[in-house]
């Protein structure tokens, strides 16, 4: 007899039928008020629940007494509870790893859109305002051998510290909670207080996963740390950054400007003072959004799955 599983976000068709050999799937697109009943009805019967962002906490795991492995398409995992997981002995998987490359290569560009003012200086084109050679006022800054402090040097910002030194001449700095000789070897990173990160960076890019040490790890003392020349970058989530400070700070110029691809709520408000600011570049949450990237990643997430299901060790398992 096949195990069902409960898919709750986009998926390939071809992901979904090369499933369907070894589980019963059910497909929800997308979760919303017309189908909620339906997704909780669903749940009762379930072994696999694979998706990304839903909160898997004990109020949801208790309309769910069969399951047996949760699957997240995504590297973070913020949305579990570990806790209550462990409890029940389930298995839980995610997707590190194949979306490295291209959301470092979103946040490098990220750094260069925001330094540049490359968005707002398109839709001056874009907008028929651009009569004449642009002055002073709509200069950036430059990028190449400037100081970037990565808070985070995991996977994705050793890939960005990659990008700077070796391509851009940058001096990098970390501040992680372990040493990363890996990343001290190959670019010259060096390892630092947050403190000295801060005041030292002519970019602060921002790349540690949300936990309860994290949450608003960037507040309104650590913003009045940096440079007023400098740049912030949050790749990680919103709620690692103090949004109302981040914007007091840009509003009183403490910093120069801010690129931002995650916020506190998503979507955003549409009244969000961040959206009106011309120092701050605004990307929605597309960190690993290509195709391949995200064919990758669900395939990844189907074959945690599936060997979880079937007895064998998925090969991108969370430790709890």
């Amino acid at each position: 007899m096949k195990s069902k599983v409960v898919i709750y976000k986009p998926v390939p068709l071809e992901i979904r039928k090369k499933m369907e050999k070894t589980c019963d799937i059910v497909y929800f697109e997308q979760l919303n008020d017309t189908n909620h009943s339906q997704f909780i009805n669903e749940l009762a019967d379930t072994q696999g629940l694979m998706g990304s962002g839903l909160p898997i906490n004990e109020e949801l795991l208790n309309h769910a007494p069969n399951l047996k492995v949760v699957s997240n398409i995504s590297v973070g995992y913020n949305n579990m509870d570990l806790a209550a997981i462990k409890k029940r002995n389930i298995i839980a998987t995610n997707t590190p790893d194949v979306l490295t490359e291209t959301t470092a290569d979103t946040i490098f560009g990220l750094i260069l859109t925001t330094a540049r003012r490359m968005t707002e200086l398109d839709q001056l084109v874009k907008s028929g305002q651009w009569n004449e050679l642009i002055g002073e006022e709509l200069f950036g800054l430059d990028v190449h051998h400037k100081k970037l402090g990565i808070i985070g040097m995991g996977r994705i910002g050793s890939a960005i510290a990659k990008r700077a030194h070796l391509g851009f001449g940058m001096d990098i700095l970390y501040n992680n909670r372990s040493r990363n000789e890996e990343a001290e070897q190959a670019y010259e990173a060096t390892y630092c207080s947050l403190e000295d990160l801060l005041q030292q960076s002519d970019f602060v890019c921002l790349m540690t996963p949300l936990s309860a040490e994290t949450e608003h790890l960037i507040g309104e003392k650590e913003l009045r740390l940096m440079k007023k020349t400098a740049i912030f970058i949050n790749g990680s989530r919103g709620k690692t950054v103090d949004e109302e400070a981040l914007i007091r700070a840009l509003e009183k110029k403490t910093i120069w400007g801010a690129g931002l691809d995650v916020y506190q709520k998503e979507p955003v408000d549409k009244e969000n003072p961040l959206l009106k600011m011309p120092h701050v570049v605004t990307f929605p949450h597309i960190g690993s959004a290509t195709y391949e990237t995200r064919f990758a990643m669900a395939e990844l997430a189907a074959e945690n799955m599936v060997k979880g299901l079937t007895g064998e060790k998925p090969p991108s398992l969370i430790k709890y």
